[in-house]
């Protein structure tokens, strides 16, 4: 190793107070693991600050000696973006959490990269207000930033890149910059905002976000609609869309994983292909809207169609789609969750999910399929015996064979998990040359590539 830990401690020392800085072997193994099944690894070095100026600080010094630097949220991220694999310092953002300013009038919010989801919305629910974008896990917005994440409204609301107006991110070499306004649009120079949300923590550190946000529906109705297959499903999905019904989620949830659901939250839905979906508008249009959705789903063999306008039943028929992961962690408690995530466009999703549950049963893995199937994006949530080398080698096997099989359709290898490790050796099938160009920003803004090595590229 080209640094010493003590001798690094002692320069931060001078930037941070003492409690900012930790070295305990516990707070560093918090550090060194994600939600994903990738192979933990420790920081060495994990500080908390509480200003951008301290983010700075603590960049230059790494950079300085050549010390990689892992930007951190809550770790909820599902492909190692986070695990520290060379080592070095992780900087924790969750001293950094205060929402700065809500300006009703431009729909905007600026907050700190710390600030969670839940913890936004919260607050803006006093104004009226909801920030759209919901990746399920609680997650810090720098994170979802970094990641690009979305979630089940983005078929209505978009993913984290279109919420994004301007970011404060801290270069490789301490210097701040931003990356936008708070203008609704604009023409003028390259687009950063685009270039660092996704970015994966590659390079810089997000320390302010300008985000997005929208008025509380005045009526929100969500239904449940059955169908005698997945593509019967999806196809009334596509005719909805092409319909122009504005349709706030739409998730399909295939027969294993409904069995999953009754099985957790004690329902006793049909174990039949299921789609839950969510209109959000004003009572008169709403009305229209399920009326004519209604009739699209009964064309394509809905076999069921029920419709909850009340809160309590609307949250309850959605506390199964919300909680369908830790139903298969409980019904398989020996077993970690391994979460495939590709993109298709949605000409090509039905054939998709088909072939990864044939591929599923033909491996004799534990698992179903969910889908984001307004917009192409789907799962397959597997439960692998971390022990039993064999299975892991056939989850790996069928990872890679879904990502093919998408990306040979016109295709992405991740809709909202990113890239992080897991994905990294798809980069080259997906991007050919563009990965150059790439790498060649990467090398401009951080030429000793201490910012998140090895991930993304």
């Amino acid at each position: 190793m080209a640094y010493i830990v003590e001798e690094i401690t002692i320069l931060l020392k001078k930037i941070l107070s003492e409690e900012q800085i930790s070295t305990n072997l516990t707070v560093r193994e918090l550090h060194g693991r994600d939600e994903s099944y990738h192979e933990p690894a420790l920081p060495d070095i994990v500080v908390f600050p509480k200003t951008a100026q301290q983010v700075s600080d603590i960049l230059k010094v790494a950079n300085a000696h050549r010390i990689p630097v892992v930007p951190f949220g809550v770790g909820s991220s599902l492909e190692g973006h986070v695990i520290p694999y060379d080592r070095g310092i992780t900087i924790d953002f969750s001293e950094m959490n205060a929402i700065l300013e809500i300006r009703d009038e431009d729909l905007l919010v600026k907050v700190q990269p710390g600030v969670t989801r839940s913890q936004l919305n919260k607050e803006l629910k006093k104004h009226g207000l909801f920030f759209s974008v919901d990746p399920g896990a609680d997650a810090t917005l720098g994170g979802m930033a970094a990641t690009n994440a979305s979630g089940t409204t983005a078929v209505k609301y978009g993913v984290m890149r279109d919420q994004v107006h301007d970011l404060e991110v801290v270069l490789a070499n301490g210097d701040i910059i931003h990356t936008g306004s708070s203008a609704a649009k604009s023409s003028s120079g390259l687009h950063l905002n685009g270039l660092f949300v996704g970015s994966e923590g590659i390079l810089g550190c997000i320390t302010e976000l300008t985000l997005r946000v929208y008025g509380i529906p005045e009526f929100e109705v969500a239904g449940r609609a059955i169908f005698a297959s997945n593509e019967a499903a999806i196809q009334a999905v596509v005719a909805i869309t092409q319909a122009g019904i504005p349709i706030g989620r739409v998730e399909l949830v295939d027969s294993a994983s409904v069995h999953q659901v009754n099985a957790y939250s004690e329902t006793n839905y049909p174990e039949r292909p299921t789609l839950f979906v969510e209109f959000h508008g004003n009572e008169a249009g709403l009305a229209q809207d399920i009326e004519f959705a209604t009739e699209i789903f009964n064309d394509f063999g809905c076999e069921d169609i029920q419709f909850e306008k009340d809160t309590a039943a609307r949250n309850k028929l959605w506390e199964g789609r919300h909680h369908l992961a830790y139903a298969y962690i409980h019904s398989f408690p020996s077993k970690k969750l391994m979460s495939t995530d590709v993109c298709v466009p949605i000409s090509q999703l039905a054939s998709s999910i088909d072939f990864a549950r044939v591929e599923m049963d033909q491996l004799g893995l534990d698992g179903g399929i969910v889908g984001h199937v307004g917009d192409g994006n789907f799962h397959a949530l597997l439960m692998i015996n971390m022990k039993d080398p064999e299975e892991i080698a056939k989850s790996i096997a069928y990872n890679e064979k879904l990502v093919k099989f998408a990306i040979a359709r016109g295709g992405t290898c991740t809709g909202e998990h990113g890239v992080g490790v897991g994905k990294r050796k798809y980069q080259v099938q997906e991007h050919g040359a563009a990965l150059d160009v790439m790498k060649a920003i990467k090398a401009t803004l951080d030429p000793n590539n201490i910012m998140n090595p090895n991930k993304l590229l």
